[in-house]
């Protein structure tokens, strides 16, 4: 399969990530299903969506006509064999859990076309936890987003040993098709690259405020001040989700 080729993309999981992995896919002219088991998920996806729209027509990311044309592309769906109808291609989003993880690919698995690529987009698992289960190891690897994914459009593609090096390249072109700059691992890290150097920095922000050294405002307006950044290590905690932050450093 060509880059190219990926024209119909499922995500999995309606969360923050998952609805902005959509509004970029579908942005980037593919047409998206987005899926979760969860009906009252898919609701708030959609007012979120369409507050997306009006966010990005009005800062100049995308005219008003070419937000309309994206949300179009999307539809949702609690129906997994509806949603697994002629993928080429799954990000998946759900709880940093590799028994889920794994489970929700092996059922896709069974429903999705063979030529279906499999990308996970965990921000602390490597692929090899839950490659086997997938039942389609070759096709498995992961692509990793930073939100909001069309400011910060840095991903992390990790294959693991077992995947084919053309899905590889496929999921590179792909990256880059969808207005993201790929950065290819080329050996397996938990954290990826990104996660990995904001760790130190966020233990010891965490350490200065919970010793009194300052306040949390103080402390990113230092990072902010002197790093020439419009957000600090507290504000990009609060942005990426405490739960998470939570996984990333603990591995």
């Amino acid at each position: 399969m060509k880059q190219d080729e990926i024209r119909r993309v499922l995500i999995i999981g309606a969360g923050t990530m998952g609805q902005q992995i959509a509004w970029q896919c579908a942005a980037h002219g593919c047409d998206v299903v987005l899926y979760d088991v969860a009906a009252p998920a898919l609701e708030n996806a959609l007012r979120q969506l369409n507050d997306y729209a009006a966010e990005l027509s009005a800062q100049g990311f995308l005219t008003t006509d070419q937000c309309e044309a994206a949300r179009r592309r999307i539809t949702t769906t609690t129906d997994p064999r509806t949603a697994a109808q002629e993928i080429d291609l799954i990000s998946e989003s759900v709880p940093e859990d590799p028994k889920l993880k794994g489970k929700v690919f092996a059922q896709f698995n069974a429903l999705c076309p063979p030529r279906t690529i499999f990308t996970t987009n965990t921000s602390t698992l490597v692929p090899p936890q839950f490659a086997r289960a997938s039942g389609r190891p070759d096709r498995l690897l992961a692509l990793h987003f930073h939100p909001p994914v069309w400011a910060h459009n840095i991903v992390d593609v990790m294959p693991h040993k077992g995947t084919d090096p053309e899905v590889t390249a496929c999921v590179l072109d792909f990256a880059r098709r969808i207005g993201q700059m790929p950065i290819h691992l080329k050996r397996e890290n938990h954290s990826y690259v990104f996660n990995t150097m904001f760790s130190p920095v966020n233990r010891e922000a965490l350490t200065l405020a919970a010793n009194g050294v300052a306040s949390i405002e103080e402390i990113d307006r230092a990072w902010m001040g002197i790093m020439e950044m419009s957000i600090g290590p507290f504000g990009l905690m609060d942005l990426v989700g405490l739960d998470t932050v939570w996984h990333i450093s603990h591995y």
